[in-house]
């Protein structure tokens, strides 16, 4: 089924396995894109001394209030990535939310980046990538061949996420320590979103909505990424 626009509208679950395989492969296509874009824009900020600046100013001098506007500005973004890039009526802006969202986790990324390249080096970094993309295809793959309905997860992330964001904050805020209980439940939250969001793509997804699908598993590997670094930096 298509609208007037000539969109597809019907489930990717619906469809041949032939048109289901090509969604797929969009999708991780443009999640490998997202990530080199991102890693692309890190070597940018790494080699113009932006990151050892964005070091300075965030992670040494213990500016809660540069924090706030950071974690401010991408929450931001993030909500004008999402809606762009599951705007299937509008190509340049999906794209444009992709990237936006790739841009904002690189600027967020870069501070914590070089400090954990400066203090415990950069073999903590590659491991902590490591353990990251396996974790993820460990994940996809159980997501992708288990027939068991996963959208029971969906009200666990949203109430996770919530409660999330406010610990953040008020770390950020009074000063406090989350410790590292709270990594580990961040990494269990990032990997139940992957799950979520692998089946959910598939199962309710059109067929041109692939760039936000994408858009999605990206935000979740970085999560995931950003927290299994913090943990090992800890060990």
């Amino acid at each position: 089924m298509s609208d007037a626009y000539g969109v597809q509208l019907q489930p990717v679950i619906t469809l041949p396995d032939t048109e289901r395989a090509t969604f797929i492969v969009r999708v991780y296509q443009h999640l490998a894109v997202a990530l080199m874009v991102w890693l692309g824009i890190e070597v940018v900020l790494f080699f113009t001394g932006v990151a050892e600046q964005l070091d300075e100013t965030f992670f040494r001098s213990g500016n809660r209030g540069m924090w706030l506007l950071m974690l401010g500005g991408v929450m931001v973004v993030n909500w004008f990535a999402v809606s762009a890039a599951h705007d299937i009526l509008n190509p340049s802006r999906q794209y444009l939310g992709l990237f936006a969202m790739a841009g904002a986790y690189a600027v967020m990324f870069a501070p914590f980046l070089h400090y954990v390249f400066d203090t415990d080096g950069a073999g903590t970094v590659w491991n902590a990538a490591i353990i990251t993309g396996v974790g993820f295809a460990a994940l996809t793959a159980v997501a992708w061949f288990t027939r068991s309905d996963l959208s029971w997860i969906r009200p666990i992330l949203i109430w996770g996420g919530v409660g999330a964001m406010l610990l953040i904050f008020g770390a950020i805020i009074f000063g406090l320590n989350l410790g590292t209980w709270f990594s580990v439940g961040m990494i269990v939250l990032a990997g139940g979103s992957i799950l979520y969001s692998t089946q959910n793509i598939v199962r309710n997804y059109p067929a041109d909505a692939y760039v936000g699908a994408a858009l999605q598993l990206f935000a979740s590997v970085m999560t995931l990424f950003w927290y299994v670094l913090r943990l090992m930096m800890r060990r």
